[in-house]
């Protein structure tokens, strides 16, 4: 995240928004700067990519399904936009700790002791530690004693839109995106890699609740994309994962997705009830 405060500050907060008396170095400025930039930069990729993704992949008449609710895009861009500035108060914390040189994130490749080698695998211990870590973190998310102060605001929405993607309690959206910022305080990673996994997980998740199901059917049983997500949300306790379908197999909540159309105004699709 340094990298991108560098940029900011020379372009924008150094010139034309703090004074000269206020070092670039300074903490409270650093905190200020990464709230703006942690804040602003996650409500353009929500926004920018949910719009694109709404408007050119999601199919619209999925808001003829009997489980649509009304006004939904609007509640699910109310629920996540809030969401998003009150996640930005804990994530702030990581990206403070990360910018004063407290994680193992390193600036170039020579730095790896592998080199480009290293930062494959990096990229792939990246997928697979947030995979793992997510699926228990989601899964623990709809045990009874947490779903209905937590989980519960982002399954109303069992026809989920991309606008969906981001629509959690704080607390619950935070908690989720937890491993993807403890990672490289455990483990080395490139910083223009870090950056550049924060916007796929982002998109990601987007393309998750999209209903558009890209996955090629040989990687059906292996990739979790949207056709699984939308049955986690029609049948709630299946397919945790977040990438893979791996831990969902393990933890014996995978349901493979659902082969019939999701709008069956005469036998529409049969719910738990929560």
């Amino acid at each position: 995240m340094d990298h991108v405060l560098n940029i900011a500050d020379d372009y924008i907060f150094t010139p034309y928004v703090y004074p000269a008396s206020w070092p670039e170095d300074g903490a409270l400025r650093q905190i200020i700067s990464l709230w703006v930039l942690t804040s602003l930069g996650a409500q353009l990729i929500y926004l920018g990519f949910g719009a694109l993704s709404f408007y050119y992949v999601f199919d619209h008449k999925l808001v003829k399904h009997p489980h649509f609710i009304e006004n939904q895009v609007r509640k699910e861009i109310h629920l996540a936009t809030a969401s998003i500035f009150w996640m930005s108060f804990p994530t702030v914390a990581l990206f403070f700790w990360e910018v004063r040189g407290h994680s193992k994130l390193y600036d170039s490749v020579s730095d790896s002791s592998l080199g480009w080698p290293g930062v494959l695998l990096s990229v792939a211990g990246f997928l697979f530690f947030t995979d793992m870590c997510i699926y228990w973190i989601h899964r623990s998310m709809h045990h009874k004693n947490i779903y209905k102060y937590l989980h519960k605001q982002h399954h109303i929405f069992k026809i989920p839109t991309p606008f969906a993607s981001h629509a959690f309690h704080p607390l619950d959206g935070f908690l989720q995106s937890l491993p993807y910022h403890i990672y490289p305080f455990i483990f080395p990673l490139h910083k223009v890699v870090y950056l550049s996994l924060f916007v796929f997980v982002n998109i990601w998740t987007i393309s998750i609740h999209d209903g558009e199901n890209c996955i090629p059917a040989p990687l059906i049983c292996l990739i979790n994309g949207a056709a699984h997500h939308v049955d986690h949300h029609l049948f709630f306790n299946y397919n945790y994962g977040q990438y893979f379908t791996l831990w969902d197999r393990l933890g014996g909540s995978y349901r493979h997705p659902s082969d019939r159309p999701l709008i069956d105004e005469h036998k529409p699709a049969k719910l738990r009830t929560m």
